[in-house]
């Protein structure tokens, strides 16, 4: 293992530092780098995945005369010291974490704080791509680099204790325990880091911030953290894609098959995720082997939210089948930290660490993942000691502390299991005790839809997928000639309900739109006793031949009155809907099932969550046709829960508006006074605003979403 590191092949460069150490949870690293930044005198850089302005470093009041949260620290700091700049670096997001993120950073960030501080959304990576990395740099002179961001839901101490007051996000809600590490290095290492940052923030706005002048700072190193390591070769790797004229950059993974391929006893893995094919091909190997390494492997019982569950713990699972079938000589053991029994409570795994041998260690941003090998940007830290040596015996004891912090035991206690043992899986299964344990992650059963995913080179690339790949995955190239034609006949059917829109609006027929003659009908209806059957029968008749539902919806509520009225218009409306969304998906089912087969089923719940909010906004934004709107949602793969919730939601504001209007009205027709009239411009005007309001919002809410490849 000491000759591993191969500059320009598995890592970029390997630097000395002074001073090393590892921050194990969020609380020992947002200790450090505030201590850090306390004594910032020219620079601090901030790259990370996400920042959070609202994001309180230090808990229980102990941040002293500065400022608890994020954005107010820097924005002290920067007008305290006239010499400070502050350079912050976000990733331009996807859209399906809008919720994880802070609404408005820019203004949070920048705009509101000092003019030394500055802000960029870093949206230079290829499309599907992210910049991962996480790393802070203080004066040039220290540097964190690790899996944690300086954002919310990072914050836990190593108790990790199932409830805790402190655990809670910029809003005051509480999250689950969470788990990750960072490490400090300063000297060359620092500095080298401190590069990388530079080169990110100009390949984002085309500047570089400035070198610090050392002579000028003084050493940023943070009080209370104890070096772990003294004059040590940190190696630095990198995960760049490939993107404009940039070039592809694979040190990470490079490192993890060298690493993989050099260990001998053991292996030692934490990481959020397990869906890399090559990983999971490295790891197989050595475990086919008679006298391979022992592979321990911890990682959270499940990962994020319903999305990430349904796709990149899918792909964990069908990785994890394979290596445990290639466990002929039972030497894997995968894990998941548990921390109470009742209620069951489990640790969120979000580091990404490795441990080989006792004596290679890396603590970095990248996943065991296909993208963090090649698609994301990423940077990882590594050290290697000799065997017997003071380096080799830091990095064991640090594998045994995050051991004894699982267990729920002491590093001690770890160490002389593993020695008794000569096994490391050995002493982990005899340390497996009491409520706060590790527990052997269940085989994973897919259902039907989960057997319907494709395979990782789609939902976890390793690559940027150009769209001309996209479309051949999806649609064989033999078959696309076919295809076209049967999205014409969609196309078709679409511009008839167009030309019916066109009809009633712009022909002969137009005179039938007249409120009166509606009105007229209306009262027929409302006679009739079978009139609440009728009501929502006519919206639904209406609806195929595209009738405006607006004036049906006013007719209605003059009719039956503001109350009843609104009943029967939403009612009307929403059958109306349905009616059309349910002819729009049979049309749509049978057409793309005759080319695609199951990707109807691969994507329908990949588009779910942006259905609700596109819906929503399509009801109070009046972009098309009610019944068009209703024909294009039925072909696409908007779910019909989401569709009918979002044209609740987005038909209550009109029709309430139309009812309480309507009611003021009838009102000053029946006593025609000052008094009447003023309430009834009163109410126009109120819920006229309130709806061009709504409407601006979820219109700004809605082109953002597309703007960002909401997906």
């Amino acid at each position: 293992m000491e000759k591993i590191f191969t500059a320009h092949k598995n890592c970029r460069q390997i630097k000395t530092a002074h001073r090393a150490a590892f921050l194990v949870d969020g609380d020992a690293y947002f200790r450090a780098v505030h201590g850090a930044m306390c004594r910032a005198r020219q620079s601090i850089m901030i790259v990370g995945w996400d920042l959070h302005s609202g994001l309180r470093l230090i808990r229980e009041g102990e941040s002293g005369e500065y400022p608890q949260t994020l954005g107010k620290f820097l924005d002290y700091l920067a007008r305290e010291r006239e010499e400070l700049n502050i350079y912050l670096l976000s990733w331009d997001f996807a859209m399906i974490y809008a919720m994880e993120r802070e609404f408005f950073p820019r203004y949070k960030l920048e705009w509101f704080t000092h003019k030394r501080i500055h802000f960029l959304l870093d949206g230079e990576h290829p499309i599907g791509g992210s910049q991962h990395q996480k790393i802070v740099v203080i004066d040039d002179g220290v540097a964190f680099a690790g899996g944690l961001d300086l954002s919310k839901w990072r914050w836990d101490t190593s108790e990790h204790l199932p409830e805790n007051k402190l655990r809670v996000d910029p809003d005051g809600k509480a999250y689950p325990p969470f788990h990750d590490v960072q490490m400090v290095v300063d000297g060359e290492a620092a500095f080298a880091l401190a590069e990388l940052v530079r080169q990110r923030w100009q390949r984002a706005c085309r500047e570089s911030p400035p070198e610090v002048d050392p002579s000028r700072v003084d050493d940023p190193w943070p009080a209370g953290v104890t070096p772990d390591f003294t004059e040590t070769a940190i190696a630095i790797c990198r995960t760049m894609p490939q993107y404009k004229e940039y070039q592809e950059v694979r040190e990470v993974e490079s490192l993890y098959l060298d690493s993989i391929a050099a260990a001998r006893r053991s292996i030692y893995l934490e990481n959020q995720y397990l869906s890399s094919f090559r990983i999971g091909e490295a790891l197989k190997e050595r475990l086919l082997e008679e006298d391979g390494p022992e592979v321990v492997m911890v990682l959270p019982l499940q990962t994020g939210g319903w999305l990430e569950q349904h796709t990149m713990d899918v792909l964990r699972g069908r990785i994890v089948h394979i290596l445990r079938e290639a466990d002929r000589y039972d030497r894997l053991r995968i894990y998941y930290p548990r921390l109470a029994v009742d209620p069951e409570t489990t640790l969120m795994v979000h580091a990404k660490v490795m441990v080989i041998d006792d004596a290679f260690v890396r603590v970095g941003s990248s996943n065991l993942s296909n993208r963090s090998l090649g698609l994301d940007a990423e940077c990882d830290l590594a050290i290697v000691g000799k065997e017997g040596s003071e380096a080799a015996r830091t990095i064991a004891s640090f594998r045994n502390r995050l051991l004894a912090e699982h267990l729920g035991t002491s590093t001690e206690e770890v160490a002389e299991a593993i020695a008794r043992k000569d096994s490391l899986l050995e002493a982990i299964e005899s340390l497996r005790q009491g409520d706060r344990s590790l527990i052997p992650l269940p085989e994973a059963k897919e259902d039907m839809s989960e057997q319907w995913l494709p395979e990782s080179d789609l939902l976890d690339p390793e690559k940027p997928i150009e769209p001309e790949e996209f479309l051949d995955y999806l649609i064989p190239p033999e078959q696309q000639r076919p295809a076209y034609r049967h999205f014409l006949k969609i196309i078709a059917t679409i511009a008839v309900v167009l030309l019916l829109a066109a009809l009633w609006r712009w022909t002969p027929l137009a005179k039938y739109l007249d409120i009166a003659t509606v009105t007229e009908s209306a009262k027929w209806l409302k006679a009739h006793p079978l009139s609440p059957l009728l009501v929502p029968l006519t919206y639904s008749i209406l609806g195929l031949v595209a009738f405006p539902v607006t004036l049906l919806i006013m007719a209605t509520i003059i009719v039956y009155g503001p109350w009843w009225g609104a009943w029967y218009a939403l009612l009307g409306a929403i059958l109306s809907a349905g009616v059309m969304f349910l002819l729009g998906h049979l049309l749509g089912r049978n057409i793309v099932a005759k080319f695609s087969g199951g990707l109807v089923n691969r994507v329908n719940k990949r588009l779910a969550e942006s259905g609700l909010l596109a819906v929503i906004a399509f009801r109070i934004i009046p972009v098309a046709p009610f019944s068009l709107i209703n024909l294009i949602a039925g072909v696409s793969a908007i779910s019909l829960r989401d569709f009918f919730l979002g044209t609740l939601i987005g038909m209550i504001p009109g029709i309430a508006a139309i009812a309480f209007v309507a009611d003021q009205l009838s009102e000053s027709l029946r006593q025609p006074d000052l008094i009447s009239f003023t309430v009834l411009f009163a109410v126009v005007v109120v819920f006229g605003a309130a709806l061009v309001g709504l409407r601006k919002w979820v219109e700004k809410r809605y082109l953002h979403k597309k703007q960002h490849g909401g997906s």
